[in-house]
């Protein structure tokens, strides 16, 4: 069985959420501050388990740039610097398919570690 391709990709800078649609019917509006959380690089996601880095203070990131990878991934690269993730199709199909599931798993390791978000 063949994985989603995308179809299309809109940022959408004043919003900061970046839109994907993929072949399959399924459209995802990602916000920029949960891509750059779950950015698939060692940065963030360590060298192994249990090396994840919290990430924090990221609610007002935007994106700067996409740059494709191939053609199995983009490379974005956030106002912050942060540029080292490839985000591949897969990858970007999961993050929106699983958007509120791991949003709520992003919250909840904010308040065990007693940080606060700021408002926006």
């Amino acid at each position: 069985m063949s994985q989603p391709r995308p179809t299309g990709i809109i940022l959408h800078q004043k919003s900061r959420l970046l839109e994907i649609s993929f072949d399959d019917g399924a459209r995802f509006q990602l916000p920029c501050e949960y891509l750059r959380v779950y950015s698939p690089s060692a940065e963030v996601r360590g060298h192994g388990p249990g090396q994840e880095v919290l990430q924090t203070g990221k609610e007002n990131v935007a994106i700067s740039a996409i740059e494709p990878v191939g053609s199995y991934a983009v490379r974005l690269c956030f106002d912050d610097g942060h540029d080292s993730g490839l985000y591949s199709w897969n990858l970007l199909y999961e993050l929106g398919a699983h958007h509120e599931e791991k949003w709520r798993g992003y919250l909840e390791r904010l308040k065990k570690a007693g940080i606060q978000r700021a408002a926006l």
